[in-house]
């Protein structure tokens, strides 16, 4: 099934985002991030879990994200970084983790990142041990938070001296907004397109 890209990522991108990196800009760093599922303690739902960040970080210091980082010269393969990264942030590593796919690469102006977004799929809730430095809190949210169009929320924001829309997940009171939300848009999207073909096949 080939993925949604643009069309669904669209849904959640603030108006003034940039989707390549403008002329002049340096070569972007690549890197990956996760959006790790598991079943919730009752087995009833799924979860995805997200990072608050610290104000320790370089860029995107307090937001919503999807643990991940930059390509490492040891990682053989951006999955590997993806994995790697889970493990740093999250304290959740080993071989039960199951990547099931990669969603279409995005551009991150204001850290100058092409990222690589990878599902993956663990069979039990994760204990979960916190990196200090980049790690404030964890999220665990139903994957049905971000399909209920009750949480999608869009707002006008004052961004580099001009009036902004940003659509955003309102999620526990936090807005979880950019990257972030544009990854789990296409997810959201894929998830609608296997509905779509469940119901014609029944």
């Amino acid at each position: 099934m080939p993925l949604p890209g643009y069309e669904a990522q669209v849904r959640m991108s603030p108006s003034h985002r940039a989707f390549t990196p403008p002329p002049g800009k340096d070569t972007p760093f690549v890197g990956a991030v996760m959006l790790l599922l598991y079943p919730g303690d009752e087995n009833t739902d799924l979860f995805v879990v997200l990072t608050v960040r610290t104000d320790n970080v370089t860029v995107h210091k307090g937001q919503v994200s999807l643990p991940g980082g930059s390509i490492e010269p040891e990682d053989v393969s951006l999955a590997q970084t993806a994995l790697r990264e889970v493990c740093e942030e999250l304290g959740i590593c080993g071989d039960d983790i199951d990547i099931i796919g990669e969603l279409t690469p995005i551009y991150i102006e204001p850290s100058n990142f092409h990222v690589h977004p990878f599902v993956a799929y663990l069979p039990y809730r994760p204990s979960f041990v916190m990196q200090e430095r980049e790690v404030l809190h964890v999220l665990e949210v139903p994957i049905t938070h971000f399909i209920d169009p009750k949480n999608m929320n869009i707002e006008n924001w004052m961004i580099e001296g001009a009036q902004r829309r940003i659509p955003y997940f309102d999620i526990y009171g936090k807005k979880v907004w950019g990257a972030t939300a544009i990854i789990i848009s296409e997810f959201v999207a894929v998830l609608e397109k296997i509905d779509e073909r469940s119901e014609t096949c029944s």
